[in-house]
């Protein structure tokens, strides 16, 4: 692999650009145990149940997320532009062979040659706050706190299924 394709790849995940003061501007991951409510969501085959969310600015949400489906998604907060930019990240990961059907699969990084194996790839995980894998017949949780009001998604973005309509309403009212 030549260090041109891969190296978009190794900043993947760290989105400075949506993020203000170290924190993404519509918010921040926050602890289970300060959750203000708690939203669960059933994770089907290309769609979220239920579909939209209305939540309010400075409120902590956890988010149980129970995936029902028979394949592995995600659920991933920000808006479109957030969601179109992963989507090209998880694309070249797909293509690279590192999405298995239980997320993420480690990589060995000796054979990329080109001195790709002394590279530091810890930012090549996938470990953004706002985004958790759930394999198929799986749950996780996410727990967030809304800075601000705002029109917001939450979606998959494996390639093909936000496309596939795995996308749905964050409502953040003031």
């Amino acid at each position: 692999m030549s260090a041109r394709l891969f190296l978009p790849l190794l900043c993947a995940f760290s989105l400075p650009a949506l993020a203000e003061g170290g924190h993404f501007a519509f918010g921040q991951p926050a602890e289970a145990a300060k959750a203000d409510r708690t939203i669960e969501i059933t994770l089907g085959d290309m769609y979220y149940e239920p579909s939209s969310v209305q939540v309010k600015a400075g409120e902590t949400v956890r988010f149980v997320l129970n995936n029902q489906g028979s394949l592995l998604h995600e659920f991933s907060l920000g808006d479109a532009a957030m969601h179109a930019e992963h989507q090209k990240h998880m694309l070249m990961m797909q293509q690279m062979g590192m999405i298995g059907e239980d997320g993420i699969k480690p990589m060995d990084h000796s054979s990329m040659g080109q001195g790709m194996a002394g590279m530091d790839h810890g930012k090549m995980a996938h470990d953004d706050p706002n985004t958790v894998m759930i394999p198929a017949g799986k749950s996780a949780e996410l727990t967030w706190t809304f800075a601000k009001a705002t029109g917001l998604e939450f979606a998959c973005n494996i390639p093909g299924h936000y496309q596939a309509g795995m996308v749905g309403k964050l409502d953040v009212q003031p």
